[in-house]
């Protein structure tokens, strides 16, 4: 009869099992209000795992978990369980995760070479999607070691040596590789930009050096053309010529470089001739003027025409600051004396001069009106010189 088959019976059970819920609800069915956060506790259906397993919340995870960690199954298989977990999370971007999951799996040690260099493949490109170039390099290396012709790790290895501008390295890489597996497209393009860009790291690195050759022969020349020309005033000059060519020796740049806003430093044309950042002071009104390129050929009248010619500075409200009108003075810091310079003299001439001497990197001049009150009065209380 049709009750005495299997299939019967299966069919009378389930449509009273059906007949059932006309009556009652169905206890364990999902809620239509949360359905959607009861579906994300399957499994199956996870869009992403939890963070920590609660067995609790989590019944269900945490027996697949305690089945992949079955400490009773061969290392083979936990390895290979912790490598598809660890891939999981690959897929997932969460590199962090995967790169823990296979390093679980190296420390079961398995016998299976090729499992490990797959493990430490994989490991080597979430620590390369994390940035972390030099342990990708390490695990790369390490999979070669177990397995010489894994072309993934090979590939991986040139990717970081590239990352880590190892050029030379990647281009090892790379032709090892290809002597395995001469038509990786991979490989080609990774060891033709390695190849390009190992040239013009080379070709920058001469240029750097040549540029540092260049700088420290332009010091070098500048520093001979100051020695020649002026005394630092931070030297201590002895009363012999031994004493003071001992101090031109000991003279160095660090000490001739102003302290300006601008940053100007005194430098060296191509015709050898001096440029200096020059200091003007007007101590009647507390004012200053800055040069910042005074050719050391060029007299003061000079630069005090073209300074005070058609327009007089707005502090000069008496129009007294005329070049006729004004004398140039130098302050001799060891003996306490103030030297009259001619203005038609060169830079040069003066700083040439024994009693002058550049602080900072920087002559400074005081200027004065010929014959004013202020100039009498200031000439009265200082040691006057003529500057021969």
């Amino acid at each position: 009869s049709i009750s005495s088959r299997p299939e019967a019976a299966l069919d009378d059970g389930m449509d009273e099992f059906m007949e059932k819920f006309k009556t009652q609800k169905y206890k364990n069915a999902f809620n239509e209000s949360n359905w959607e956060e009861e579906f994300e506790k399957v499994p199956m259906f996870m869009k992403t795992a939890p963070e920590e397993i609660d067995p609790l919340k989590n019944p269900d995870l945490a027996c697949i978990q305690s089945i992949i960690h079955d400490d009773d199954r061969p290392p083979e298989e936990q390895a290979k369980s912790l490598k598809d977990e660890g891939n999981e999370y690959f897929k997932e971007k969460n590199y962090k995760k995967a790169i823990v999951a296979y390093t679980e799996g190296l420390k079961k040690n398995c016998s299976d070479s090729d499992l490990n260099a797959i493990l430490y493949t994989n490991r080597a490109a979430a620590h390369f999607y994390l940035g972390n170039m030099r342990s990708a390099l390490n695990d790369a290396t390490a999979a070669r070691k177990l397995k010489s012709d894994h072309i993934k790790a090979i590939i991986r290895g040139a990717q970081c040596c590239m990352e880590l501008h190892n050029y030379a390295e990647a281009l090892q890489w790379c032709d090892e590789g290809l002597r395995i597996l001469p038509t990786e497209k991979k490989l080609q393009e990774l060891r033709a930009k390695a190849d390009k860009q190992k040239r013009a790291a080379e070709r920058d690195a001469r240029k750097a050096k040549a540029k540092v050759k260049k700088e420290r022969t332009d010091r070098d020349a500048l520093l001979t053309a100051v020695k020649v020309r002026v005394k630092s005033s931070d030297s201590e000059e002895d009363d012999g010529a031994e004493g003071s060519a001992a101090d031109m020796a000991e003279l160095n740049l660090d000490g001739f470089s102003t302290q300006e806003a601008t940053g100007a430093k005194v430098y060296l044309d191509e015709q050898g001739v001096l440029h200096w950042p020059v200091l003007f002071l007007y101590p009647e009104y507390r004012q200053t003027d800055f040069i910042s390129a005074f050719c050391e050929n060029s007299s003061f009248i000079d630069h005090l025409t073209v300074m005070f010619r058609e327009e007089l500075p707005p502090w000069d409200t008496d129009k007294k600051y005329c070049p006729q009108n004004l004398q140039l003075f130098i302050e001799d810091h060891e003996k306490g004396h103030i030297y009259e310079v001619d203005v038609t003299k060169s830079l040069l001439s003066v700083l040439q001069h024994t009693r002058c001497s550049v602080k900072q990197g920087t002559p400074s001049f005081i200027i004065l009106v010929k014959d004013s009150p202020f100039c009498k009065q200031f000439l009265s209380d200082e040691k006057v010189h003529l500057l021969k």
